[in-house]
C-alpha cells in the first residue's frame, strides 16, 4: 500500500510503512480479468522466476492515470480506470488528528476507505486485498519469535493480530489489520504468508489463491495463533474484502490498521505508558479495539475535520496553494518522532546499569511567585502549596495538595479557535508530550523552534502547548550541576543553569536529562529566556487560564532576573557576547544584536503586561522603564533609517538585513500587545526584507534568505546567514500580515511552497527541511519550524482573546527610583506565596530558589 506520509505512524506509536494493497476483478462469466498491486511502477525483484515473494504478485500498474491528493489529515488516491477501464477505484485515507478532541487523537490507528464506481455495462467481483509484514523494521525485523492471530470482532470487524517481539528488549509492538464485513462486504483473512521458498505459504501461492477464488477459505479465522516465526523469517498476513458492484453502481469497503504498543522506554530506562492506553488500558491486545473503533468511528472524525477545515478552504481571500500547505505542514505533529504520554498512570521508572544515577540530594524548595511586599501590594492574594501539578505529572513528585483557586473564565476570554470543549474540561489530564526538533537533530521539544512552531499545538491543541510551558517552566527553576563539555569551544560547564530555560528537555532521559544540545553553553544564550517568556504571555492571553498564569509566573519571573547579568552597561538592553548565542548557532554576534535585542523589548512588555494581569504591579512598572530605556538604546546602536543592522559591531556583516531582525515586535502583535515600534520603522525594516531577502532570490520563489548584504548581495559569512530557513519565512510573512502588508506576506511565503511543495520545485512533500541554499542544497529534512505557517493563520484570523485581551500602555507608568531598577528584588522585598514543589523528580536535578 502507498501510504499517505501525512498519516503519520509515529504520532503514537511506530514509524513504519511495511503494506501493501492488491485488487482483483473478474466480470460476470469471468471472461474478463484483472489483477495489479495498487502501486505504480515495479517491484525490484520482478523477473525471477523463483521469487516467492512479492515481486511474484501482478505490478501492473502503470499509474498514467493515477493521482495523489493530500490535505492533512486526509489523503486520496484516485485510480481512473487502472487496472479495469471500466472501474473506477479511490482510496481515502484518514488519520484522527482532530483539533481540541484529545482522546482520539492520540489513538494509533488509521482508515482506508475504497470507493468502487463500475461505469461498465457488467456488474463486476472486485477484491481488495490488505496485507502488512510482521515488523519495524530494524533488528527485530528478522530476529524472530513474531506471532501472527486471526481474531472476529464486534459489528462485522475482522481481521490478524501481528505480535511483533522487539529486540534488546524494547517494548513489544501488536497490529491489527481489519476490514468491516457488511451486508454487501464478505471479509477473509490468511494470517500468515512467508516470502520464501520455505514457507508453508509463500506470497506467490497466496497471490495465485486470490486469483482463482478471489477470497480464502472462512475456516481460516479458526485456525489460532501461528508458530512463532524462525529468525530470519518475515511474517505477513493478509485481510481480503470482497463485493459486487452492479453496473454503474457505487460499493464502499473500509479496512483499518491499528498498533499498540503501550510502553515507551528511554535509552536511560525511563518508561511511560502512551496516551491511549489511559482509554484503551495497557494490553497489547488493544489493538483489536482500536482497530474496531477506527471502523465505527472514522466517519464522525471526518466530519469533524471538514468542521475545522471548511471555513479555511472555503475563504475565497486565501490563495489555494497557502491553503493546501497550511493543512500538510501539520505532518509534523506526528511525523516528528512524536511522543505522547499518559500522565495518570505511569510506567516504572528503571534506570539503566550502564549509566549510574548521580546522587544529588532531593528536597523541597520553596518556590518564590514573586508579589511586591504590602507597600507594592495590589490584592494579589492567590495561595499555594501545591506539588507539580497531575497535568504535567509523571516522574514529578507531589508535595502537598493544591489550594490555588482556579478562577471562573468567562468564554469571552476564549478564540473561536480554543473550542468550548478546551474551555468546559479545565481540570482534563492531556498528559505530557514531546516531539523532536527533526528527524537529523534529535532533542525533544527544542525551545528556541518550538518559538516558531508553537503556533500548530497553541491553535488546535493548546492544553498541550499548555503543559509544554509547564514543564519548561519547571525547568527553569531547576539546576543540574553534572559536568559537560561544550564542542564548539572545548570548555566545560555544567548541564542547566538555574534560571536559565534550557535548549531542549533531552534526548535520552526527557524531562529528567535537559540540555542534549551541547556545541555551545546555551545558559549564555541570548533568544531562549525571552522567547520563554513571550510564549507563556502569549498563551496566556490566548487562553485566559489564570491559574497557568500563576502557575508559571515564578519561573517567567526568574527568567526576566536572569537575563539582567547580560546588561553590561545599565541601560536596560541585553548584548550578545561574540559568538553564535542565539538559534542562528553558527552566525556570531557582537554588541547589541537587532535579533536578540528586539525580542528582550518583547519580552520586557510582555512581562509588564503578565505581572499586571497577575496584580505584581511594582514588577510592571520595573519593566516598563527598563523597556524605555532598553528601547532608546536599542534604536540609537542599530537604526540605520531604513531597518535595524544586524548587530553594533564592526564586523563585515554588522549591517546585514537579518530577515528575522523583527521578530520580538512579530510575537508582540501576535500577543495582543501594543507595537514596539512605531509604525514607520515597523514597515519600513519588513519593506527592506522584502525587497532584498525575498525578491532579490530568484525573483521571490525561493523564500527569505537569513541575511543579505544592503548592496544586494547574500551575507555569506556563515552557513546560516545564506540559507533560507522555511520556518523564519513563514514567520516574516506573518509579521508583514500583521503590520498590514498582505501581497507582500504572500508572496513571501509562497516561495516556500514553490521550492518545497509545488511541482517544479524540489520535491520536499511531508519531509519540509529546516532550510535550503538559493542553488537547492537543503539540510535537516522533516523539521519543526515549518509548522510556523500557523502563524500566519494565527495572524489572519486572531483569537477574539487576544483581541479584546487587556491592553499595557507602557507609558503610563510611576517614577521608579535608580535603587529599584533592576529586576532583580532583595528577597525582604518578596511576599512569596508557599508554593511548595520538587518540580523534576530526577535526582540529577534540584530546584533552587
Amino acid at each position: 500500500m502507498v501510504l499517505c506520509q501525512g498519516r503519520g505512524f509515529s504520532w503514537k506509536g511506530v514509524a513504519v510503512y511495511p503494506g501493501v494493497s492488491e485488487i482483483f476483478i473478474s466480470r460476470d462469466g469471468g471472461n474478463k480479468k484483472y489483477a495489479s498491486v495498487l502501486a505504480p511502477g515495479q517491484h525490484e525483484g520482478l523477473g525471477k522466476t523463483s521469487d516467492e515473494g512479492i515481486s511474484s504478485w501482478g505490478w501492473n500498474l502503470n499509474g498514467q492515470h493515477s493521482t495523489y491528493h493530500a490535505l492533512f489529515p486526509r489523503a486520496w488516491t484516485i485510480y481512473d480506470g487502472e487496472p479495469d477501464p471500466d472501474l473506477k477505484v479511490s482510496c481515502r485515507q484518514i488519520s484522527p488528528f482532530v483539533p481540541h478532541d484529545y482522546r482520539d487523537s492520540s489513538l494509533p490507528s488509521a482508515v482506508f476507505v475504497y470507493t468502487l464506481v463500475n461505469t461498465g455495462k457488467e456488474r463486476a467481483k472486485v477484491s481488495l486485498l490488505f496485507t502488512w509484514a510482521n515488523s519495524i523494521g530494524g533488528i527485530s525485523h528478522f530476529s524472530g519469535d513474531h506471532v501472527n492471530e486471526p481474531f472476529i470482532g464486534e459489528d462485522g470487524v475482522s481481521g490478524v493480530l501481528l505480535h511483533h517481539k522487539t529486540a534488546k528488549g524494547n517494548p513489544p509492538v501488536t497490529f491489527a489489520v481489519a476490514a468491516s464485513e457488511t451486508q454487501n462486504v464478505n471479509v477473509t483473512i490468511l494470517p500468515c504468508f512467508g516470502l520464501t521458498e520455505g514457507s508453508f505459504i509463500t506470497a506467490r501461492k497466496m497471490w495465485g489463491k486470490m486469483m482463482q477464488d478471489g477470497q480464502f477459505d472462512r475456516e481460516n479465522f479458526n485456525i489460532g495463533p501461528s508458530m512463532p516465526s524462525s529468525p530470519g523469517e518475515t511474517l505477513c498476513a493478509a485481510v481480503s474484502a470482497s463485493a459486487w458492484v452492479e453496473p454503474y453502481g457505487k460499493c464502499t469497503i473500509a479496512f483499518a490498521l491499528a498498533w499498540s504498543s503501550p510502553k515507551i522506554k528511554f535509552s536511560k530506562g525511563s518508561s511511560y505508558y502512551r496516551r491511549y492506553t489511559k482509554f484503551y488500558g495497557t494490553s497489547e491486545r488493544a489493538a483489536v479495539d482500536l482497530v474496531h473503533d477506527a471502523l465505527t468511528n472514522y466517519k464522525h472524525w471526518e466530519e469533524e475535520i471538514e468542521k475545522w477545515q471548511s471555513p479555511i478552504l472555503e475563504d475565497i481571500r486565501l490563495p489555494e496553494w497557502y491553503k493546501f500547505t497550511l493543512f500538510n505542514e501539520l505532518y509534523f505533529l506526528v511525523a516528528g518522532g512524536t511522543v505522547w504520554i499518559d500522565s495518570s498512570s505511569p510506567s516504572a521508572d528503571v534506570k539503566s546499569d550502564q549509566d549510574p544515577p548521580i546522587k544529588v540530594e532531593s528536597k523541597n524548595i520553596k518556590v518564590a511567585e514573586a508579589e511586591m511586599n504590602c507597600r507594592h501590594s495590589t490584592g494579589f492574594e492567590h495561595t499555594s502549596t501545591s506539588g507539580c501539578n497531575s497535568s504535567t505529572g509523571v516522574g514529578l513528585k507531589q508535595n502537598g495538595n493544591s489550594t490555588i483557586p482556579r478562577k471562573k473564565r468567562s468564554s469571552k476570554h476564549f478564540s473561536h479557535h480554543l473550542k468550548t470543549e478546551d474551555q468546559l474540561d479545565g481540570n482534563e489530564d492531556v498528559g505530557r508530550f514531546l516531539y523532536l526538533e527533526g528527524v537529523e537533530y534529535i532533542m525533544w521539544c527544542t525551545y528556541d523552534v518550538h518559538f516558531y512552531a508553537s503556533f500548530a499545538l497553541l491553535e488546535l491543541f493548546p492544553k498541550i502547548e499548555l503543559n509544554i510551558q509547564r514543564d519548561f517552566a519547571k525547568a527553569v527553576l531547576s539546576e543540574d550541576g553534572r559536568k559537560v563539555k561544550f564542542l564548539a569551544e572545548g570548555n566545560y560547564g555544567i548541564r542547566k543553569v538555574r534560571g536559565a530555560v534550557p535548549h531542549d528537555l533531552g534526548t535520552h532521559d526527557p524531562w529528567n536529562e535537559m540540555n542534549a544540545y551541547n556545541i555551545h553553553d546555551t545558559s549564555k544564550w541570548k533568544d531562549l529566556n525571552s522567547k520563554f517568556v513571550l510564549q507563556v504571555y502569549r498563551d496566556f492571553a490566548a487562553t485566559g487560564d489564570m491559574a497557568f498564569g500563576i502557575e508559571v509566573w515564578p519561573a517567567v519571573r526568574t527568567a526576566m532576573e536572569y537575563m539582567e547579568q547580560f546588561d553590561r552597561d545599565d541601560d536596560g538592553l541585553i548584548a550578545n557576547d561574540g559568538f553564535p548565542d542565539q538559534t542562528y548557532d553558527a552566525w556570531t554576534v557582537h554588541g547589541v544584536s537587532a535579533y536578540c535585542g528586539c525580542l528582550w523589548l518583547a519580552a520586557l512588555q510582555a512581562a509588564a503586561a503578565m505581572a499586571q494581569r497577575l496584580g505584581d504591579k511594582f514588577f510592571a512598572e520595573t519593566c516598563k522603564t527598563k523597556f524605555f530605556s532598553a528601547k532608546s538604546e536599542f534604536e540609537k546602536k542599530l537604526w540605520n533609517g531604513s531597518y535595524f543592522n544586524y548587530d553594533s559591531g564592526s564586523s563585515s556583516n554588522s549591517k546585514s538585513i537579518q530577515a528575522d531582525q523583527l521578530a520580538g515586535q512579530w510575537y508582540t502583535s501576535s500577543s495582543g500587545l501594543g507595537p514596539i515600534f512605531d509604525e514607520f520603522k515597523t514597515r519600513s525594516s519588513l519593506q527592506k526584507i522584502f525587497d532584498f531577502n525575498v525578491m532579490k532570490i530568484k525573483g521571490g520563489r525561493m523564500g527569505a534568505v537569513n541575511g543579505m548584504h544592503p548592496n544586494g548581495n547574500v551575507d555569506e559569512s556563515c552557513m546560516q546567514s545564506r540559507e533560507i530557513w522555511t520556518g523564519v519565512t513563514y514567520a516574516v510573512a506573518a509579521n508583514m500580515l500583521l503590520a498590514g502588508m498582505e501581497e507582500e506576506a504572500f508572496t513571501t511565503a509562497e516561495g516556500i511552497f514553490i521550492a518545497g511543495w509545488s511541482e517544479e520545485g524540489f520535491g520536499y512533500w511531508f519531509q519540509t527541511p529546516e532550510g535550503w541554499t538559493t542553488d537547492g542544497h537543503y539540510r535537516s529534512l522533516i523539521y519543526m519550524r515549518p509548522l510556523a505557517i500557523w502563524c500566519m493563520q494565527w495572524a489572519l484570523s486572531p483569537p477574539k482573546a487576544i483581541i479584546e485581551a487587556p491592553k499595557i500602555n507602557m507609558m503610563d507608568r510611576i517614577v521608579i527610583s535608580p535603587a529599584t531598577f533592576s529586576l532583580s528584588l532583595p528577597e525582604t522585598r518578596v511576599r512569596k506565596i508557599a508554593n511548595k514543589t520538587a518540580c523534576f523528580g530526577n535526582s540529577s536535578l534540584q530546584c533552587t530558589c
